[in-house]
């Protein structure tokens, strides 16, 4: 067939690498409000919820059971089940109805009402949502520090960079699990090193991932996953039960944590039982709050390919970090996963997020290239700060970051090498040598830094966890090699594990180490002239709008 030229052009375009899909609600592609979804409905007996969304007491499964008994506020239910979801959308939207009105409604949802009030919202309606029912005044942004051969030096030195440009949490993860030691004291020491009081984590298998935050070297955990489907659960040899006594696990040593979900996760594991995402995901959101921790990380995250393959998807995936704020629970937004070709779809996947706020708005904006970026990659990184930096300044927008000058990145990296350096050399581990250091301070990725032994890292890795290292060794051999600023940093996280305020929802640490969270700086948006603005909050606004690749009037020449 003879092409029309146009088309032939069109077809070249980056938009058309991505995949698209249409709708097949039998294997769960489908964003919302499938053929298959439940109507809402609830019958309470003797205080004890006995029928569900059309189900009965004896055919729940594993998660009708444990939200019904822990997820939803019973005594409101019926009354709630019984309003009109266009009418809760609408106040969702009103800037005249508090946040603390809604919150009395929407923690007496079941999965398919949570479903059907979301369902009513268009996409610029679900922005004036978020906006209201974010939990913490302030947005703010957590970043992924890694790169792709797990080089410490190089993490430590990314770590404070990240710190200096605003992160308040950082995570890493490894390439290879056996470094996971190297990786969580690596970030921990480059993050305290930019900035005292910066969150890190280190993502890796849970039982891991645990044992290094009872060492004191992280400070969060949040990729401990729940699915929508009892199937998906039990593949992985968990349950809700479970992950709820993992979730105490972390609690209980003062370890600030939230699960993950997203939509497309129980479709990618071949077990949606054809129900459309929002369902599945309101089901998670649900069990979340029924297991009584304070944040969830959602929005698809590393599925995003999946909603954004089916009509709708995008807007799912708002409406699904809208419902978990309904659930007055802290959200990371998920606006990490690389999954578009087209740099349009790219700024999409984030600008509904981005414009109304949330408390993390990426939930893992990568701070090197993608190149380098473990976890398979982000939406937005390195290459796009400056990008970012004008999108705040353009609209008076808070992304969670600022720019910062160029020798206070190189000072600020070279210190978190020399300190690691020197907790190295304490400890006795693998040498970490001046030209590694001084690599480090100008490296863009890891093609910039000499190579290490990894074999013999990884044995030191294990060798320091069969030593019992912990934490206060890490701050005695800073402190010993003149570190005294990083050594007190760290020694203030290990005591706020103690004190724990901070496992509190959205709650995050200034550089004076004071907690700030949905209990002491509670959304207060209603309406124009409320709530949190960039252009009022003076330090920061003036951050922002001092781009160092702005021209000065002052240094022009007429």
């Amino acid at each position: 067939m003879k092409r029309q030229k146009r088309f032939e052009e069109l077809e070249k375009r980056p938009i058309h690498q991505d995949t698209f899909v249409k709708e097949w609600p039998e294997e769960g592609f489908v964003a919302m409000m499938g053929p298959n979804d439940p109507k809402p409905s609830v019958k309470v007996e003797n205080g004890k919820i006995v029928e569900m969304d059309g189900k009965k007491l004896e055919d729940f499964d594993l998660i009708d059971l444990y939200i019904a008994k822990y997820g939803i506020n019973i005594d409101n239910v019926e009354k709630v089940m019984n309003m009109d979801s266009t009418k809760i959308a609408r106040m969702l939207v009103d800037p005249n109805v508090s946040r603390d009105e809604i919150i009395e409604i929407t923690s007496a949802l079941t999965p398919a009402k949570a479903e059907e009030i979301i369902s009513k919202l268009d996409f610029g309606e679900m922005i004036m949502a978020v906006k209201k029912m974010r939990p913490r005044r302030k947005p703010d942004n957590q970043c992924h520090v890694t790169n792709t051969v797990d080089n410490p030096v190089q993490i430590a030195a990314d770590a404070a960079d990240a710190a200096l440009r605003g992160f308040p949490e950082q995570e890493t993860t490894t390439a290879v699990a056996r470094y996971a030691p190297f990786n969580a004291i690596s970030i921990l020491i480059g993050a305290q090193t930019g900035r005292p009081g910066v969150l890190t984590q280190c993502s890796v298998e849970e039982a891991t991932e645990l044992q290094l935050g009872m060492r004191g070297f992280t400070a969060y955990a949040e990729t401990i996953s729940v699915y929508g489907t009892d199937r998906v659960f039990t593949d992985g040899d968990d349950t809700p039960w479970s992950k709820g006594f993992l979730a105490s696990c972390y609690a209980s040593r003062g370890l600030k944590m939230r699960f993950t979900s997203g939509a497309g996760s129980e479709v990618l594991m071949g077990y949606p039982e054809g129900k459309s995402m929002l369902y599945l995901e309101a089901r998670c959101i649900l069990l979340t709050k029924a297991s009584g921790v304070q944040g969830l990380q959602n929005g698809a995250v590393s599925c995003i390919e999946i909603p954004g393959a089916v009509p709708n998807g995008i807007r799912e995936v708002l409406g699904e970090n809208l419902l978990c704020m309904m659930c007055d629970i802290e959200c990371a937004s998920g606006c990490d996963q690389a999954y578009s070709h087209s740099d349009m779809r790219r700024t999409e996947r984030f600008i509904g997020q981005f414009i109304a706020g949330t408390d993390y708005i990426n939930s893992g904006y990568s701070s090197t290239p993608n190149y380098d970026n473990t976890f398979a990659g982000s939406n937005t990184d390195a290459m796009d700060y400056d990008d970012m930096y004008v999108m705040e300044r353009d609209l008076g927008q808070y992304y969670g970051i600022h720019p910062v000058k160029e020798e206070t990145i190189i000072k600020a990296r070279n210190k978190a090498a020399k300190a690691l350096q020197a907790v190295f050399e304490d400890l006795g581990l693998p040498k970490i040598t001046d030209e590694e250091v001084e690599a480090a301070t100008y490296a863009n990725t890891h093609d910039d830094m000499p190579k290490r032994d990894m074999v013999a890292d990884m044995k030191a890795a294990q060798d320091m966890m069969d030593r019992g290292i912990t934490a206060i060794d890490i701050i005695k051999a800073l402190y010993n090699h003149g570190f005294k600023d990083v050594a007190e940093a760290i020694l203030n996280l290990q005591k706020q594990k103690v004190v724990g305020d901070y496992l509190q929802t959205s709650s995050i640490f200034d550089k004076d180490w004071n907690v700030t969270s949905a209990v002491n700086d509670g959304n207060d948006y209603q309406g124009p002239g409320t709530g949190y603005r960039l252009y009022e909050d003076k330090e920061e606004w003036d951050r922002i709008k001092d781009l160092p690749f702005a021209l000065d009037p002052e240094h022009l020449e007429l």
